[in-house]
């Protein structure tokens, strides 16, 4: 269990707050429990040391504030926007016999030992984080899924996880969906022409440009050919005298 020094604050404005940030100090408060709430603030190089740590937002830690220890879950943390650096941070008393409501993240085992997974299979997490009502003195650091034989199409369910004694969802009345094993999604590409294709594209476009030009050409040859009969007749008509004129 991590172990953190924290000291009493009396800050009550604004100004107050930001002179305990440039001192390198992060504000805080301690509630729940009989205790009334208290006022404190912890180093910012601890407190983000512990950040780093894996689950630190579902593990106990022992505060000592002032010499007095008492055992904590860090609750809530506030973050400057620009940054993004912690700014407060809330402590919840952890009580023997009392309950705590807190989310614990899912973490996945095995994912090379999935069937489903080698085949291309996708691993679809709903929920990374589930809420839980705990004991304080039994709450899990994280819940453990199993992908071991796992084929595509299998859904873990709340039901399929194992929980500590006494832990139980806040959601009632249904058993939720926490990750699936989907079929890989497969996007066909358009078919490319190939070189062959474009080739004998153009060589039928090059002959339909041929065969136009022929017609054309063939048609002007016919109106020709028309033209002079046309005209070798005509003289051959001015040759004849009318019948009228033949004596």
């Amino acid at each position: 269990m991590s172990t953190i020094d924290a000291y009493i604050r009396n800050t009550t404005t604004a100004g107050e707050l930001k002179i305990v940030r440039k001192q390198g100090n992060v504000p805080g408060i301690v509630y729940g429990g009989s205790e009334k709430n208290q006022k404190v603030s912890v180093s910012i190089k601890i407190l983000k040391s512990l950040m780093e740590k894996e689950n630190f937002l579902s593990k106990i830690i022992k505060l000592k504030v002032d010499g007095k220890e008492e055992n904590v879950l860090p609750k809530d943390i506030s973050f400057d926007v620009i940054t993004d650096e912690p700014i407060h941070i809330d402590f919840i008393r952890v009580v023997k016999g009392s309950s705590v409501i807190i989310e614990i993240p899912v973490k996945f085992i095995n994912n090379e030992k999935s069937p489903g997974l080698k085949r291309g299979g996708v691993l679809n997490i709903v929920r990374r984080k589930v809420e839980l009502k705990c004991p304080s003195e039994n709450i899990p650091s994280e819940l453990i899924v199993d992908l071991d034989g796992v084929d595509i199409g299998h859904s873990f369910k709340i039901s399929s996880v194992k929980l500590p004694e006494n832990v139980f969802p806040t959601i009632l009345g249904r058993d939720f969906v926490i990750a699936t094993v989907a079929a890989p999604t497969v996007i066909k590409e358009p078919e490319k022409p190939t070189e062959t294709t474009e080739s004998e594209e153009a060589t039928e476009s090059t002959a339909d440009g041929q065969e136009a030009a022929g017609t054309t050409k063939d048609g002007a040859e016919e109106k020709s050919g028309a033209d002079a009969e046309k005209k070798e007749v005509s003289k051959k008509d001015e040759g004849k005298k009318p019948q009228s004129e033949k004596k």
